[in-house]
Order: C-alpha cells, then structure tokens, then sequence
C-alpha cells in the first residue's frame, strides 16, 4: 500500500537507487508463484531497508518473518563481513525458494534461516542484535517486542513494519479483529516504552524505526 499519488510515487522511484538485479528476480517470481506477493518489501522499502542497514553496519541481524527472502537480502547489504542474519518463518514451503535466492547472493553464509514459531525460536538464538526487523502475524508484535527487548543493546535499532495497517489503527475496531487491536497496541508500547525513542515513517503501510536509548 502506498499513501502518495501515483506519479509522486513513481518520481520517488526514480530518485531512489535502483533495485539490484537479483532482487528484480526475486520480485519478478515472487508476484509469479507466491501467494500474497503484496507482502514483498518491494523495491522502495527494501532500498530504505538497505539503506538503514548501511548506516548501522550492523553485526547480528535478526529477522521475524522471512515470506520469500527479500527483505533479508536487503537489511544483508549493510551487514559486516563477519556478522550473521537469522531470520524466522513458519512456513515451511518457502525455505527453498528462500534459500535458492540466498545463495545466488554473496551473504548466502551468513544467512541462517529458522523454521518455527519466533516466540520459540528467539530465546535459543545466542546473540545480541544490532538491528531487527518484524514483520510477520501482526497480532504477535507485543509478544515479538517483550522477546526481543532482552536480546538489543544501547544504540541497537528495531524495525517494524505495517504498523499503519492500511489505516485500519485509526477506526474503531471491529470485533473479533485482533491484528489491528494488537498493531494499536504496539504502536503505543513503541512510544511510550522508556528503553526505546521512535519516529514512524509513512512509507508503503508504515515503517517505525526504534532505537534502544
């Protein structure tokens, strides 16, 4: 979802970098053989990823919710030649598709992919991470939050994505819709939480970038 017009949004285009090839390939075959491929980062919101990874250069990457493995290769160009990418999915089906587009790329051995439940998952992954990103089952990003909180470091920066929901956080709540209840409710742990300073950013269906202070 984008929330400028048509032609300002292609003008950002094209005045962003443009998006590498492998990942125009990953795109091309995500829309061509995945269901749901509106949930890619595209080309737009993967160049900021890249960008905001660049920036921190960080060590330890984690990654909740890989879907077809484009964002992970974005958030990777950042990534120090030593560090690590561990990124988590439940849906089994995709691990090869995931995996085949990794290793055409040069982080191929750092990325480290987990099958499971995140909430599982996190505590056995021994490491303190510079940069994460979420973006996975929205009702789960409070639970994500308390997970990952004990595993950043002062400066270490999260990422969390949809957070605007299609405008959906600003309506009254139907009932029985728990993933903009809980995106609500994340949204207000991020501002108000004292370990974290954040700023929410309207791009695609909303990006906040919070950093532990």
């Amino acid at each position: 979802m984008n929330f400028l017009p048509e032609n300002l949004n292609k003008y950002v285009l094209a005045h962003s970098q443009p998006e590498p090839e492998l990942l125009q390939q990953l795109n091309h075959e995500t829309w061509q053989k995945v269901n749901a491929p509106r949930m890619l980062s595209g080309h737009f919101q993967g160049r900021v990823l890249s960008m905001i990874s660049k920036l921190i250069q960080p060590k330890y990457i984690l990654e909740i919710g890989t879907y077809t493995g484009y964002s992970a290769l974005c958030l990777a160009e950042g990534m120090q030649k030593e560090g690590e990418l561990h990124t988590i999915d439940c849906n089994e089906e995709l691990l090869d598709f995931q995996k085949r587009y990794f290793d055409k790329s040069e982080y191929g051995s750092q990325i480290i992919q987990h099958l499971g439940n995140a909430l599982d998952i996190i505590p056995t992954i021994d490491k303190t991470f510079d940069l994460v990103f979420i973006d996975a089952d929205k009702h789960n990003y409070p639970n994500y939050l308390e997970a990952i909180l004990p595993k950043l470091k002062k400066g270490s920066v999260l990422l969390s994505d949809n957070v605007l929901w299609g405008g959906k956080v600003l309506e009254p709540i139907s009932k029985g819709d728990n993933d903009t209840k809980a995106l609500v409710h994340y949204n207000k742990l991020l501002i108000e939480h004292p370990q974290l300073e954040t700023v929410l950013l309207p791009i695609r269906d909303g990006l906040t970038i919070s950093r532990v202070k």
